[in-house]
């Protein structure tokens, strides 16, 4: 609610680009201190509620991650395809991919939904996992206020490159580390058959994603379940002509390669809730 207030007043379409520019950097920042100030009050108010307040704290962390909800969500393509079709697929992809649902055959469907899988396993649960562990419930708020923004303002159309820049910026320097830890974790769940292969494919095509951050963990997820990811899409009517990640695997994907992909993500957030774990053992 407070970005889209922002966008709409101060994002001035009649204003220069530089004004837009400064009013987007401001907007982020002043929105990112309310964050991680409700963070600071929140963490100070459960650490003085004692054990009932770890266990509101750990319910609140727990709604931000989500993991189930996105595997939820993922699951329900697979579900859509089985019991209606491309348009039943079609209609549960276009919940969580911006391209074109209408252009997707049952292949493009099922990719798109484990592209969605791998790439907000980074941003949707390993981010703010590692922002909390690093700064508590401030750098939490904050990441998830951040990543939202992004979202919603940190497009390259006429109405957001400028207003939206910071925010993008910013998103891309906060899920830098958090997207190739994902892309380790979800290597891990693949096992240790072939591990060196996969990472050896991660190293090659990462890379060729437009997002300096997505292409770890969906090129991971690719070199892990065997498919090529990525490849051509449709944007608003706007062909974007990408390479595929992992070329050689298999482009006739199904429903059961979304199963096995959400197998493979169940597998690497267990890994992720080990290391947590093995980190709050050493920090005491």
């Amino acid at each position: 609610m407070l970005i889209g207030w922002a966008d709409t007043r101060f994002n001035d379409n009649g204003a220069s680009e530089t004004r837009r520019e400064k009013n987007g950097f401001a907007t982020i920042a002043v929105l990112m201190i309310g964050a991680i100030v409700a963070g600071t009050f929140l963490g100070d108010l459960f650490d003085a509620l004692g054990g009932a307040g770890f266990v509101l704290e750990a319910v609140l962390v727990a709604v931000f991650l989500a993991q189930k909800s996105l595997a939820d969500h993922v699951g329900a393509v697979a579900q859509g395809l089985r019991a209606g079709g491309i348009d039943g697929g079609r209609r549960a992809v276009s919940m969580i991919v911006g391209r074109d649902p209408h252009t997707l055959d049952e292949a493009g469907i099922c990719r798109a939904a484990v592209e969605s899988l791998a790439e907000n396993a980074s941003d949707g649960v390993v981010a703010p996992a590692f922002w909390y562990a690093v700064f508590g419930l401030p750098g939490l708020l904050a990441y998830k206020m951040l990543n939202t923004a992004d979202s919603m303002i940190g497009h390259k159309t006429d109405r957001h490159r400028a207003f939206g820049r910071a925010s993008a910026r910013l998103d891309d320097f906060a899920n830098w580390l958090p997207a190739r830890l994902t892309a380790l974790l979800i290597v891990a769940a693949g096992g240790l058959d072939r591990w060196r292969d996969r990472i050896r494919t991660v190293m090659r095509d990462a890379r060729l994603h437009r997002s300096p951050n997505a292409g770890w963990p969906e090129s991971a997820m690719a070199a892990v379940s065997g498919l090529a990811l990525g490849g051509p899409r449709v944007y608003r009517g706007d062909m974007a002509d990408e390479p595929f990640m992992n070329d050689e695997g298999r482009k006739d994907t199904g429903p059961d390669d979304i199963d096995a992909a959400l197998g493979v993500f169940w597998r690497a957030m267990t890994a992720l809730t080990a290391l947590v774990g093995a980190l709050a053992v050493l920090a005491g």
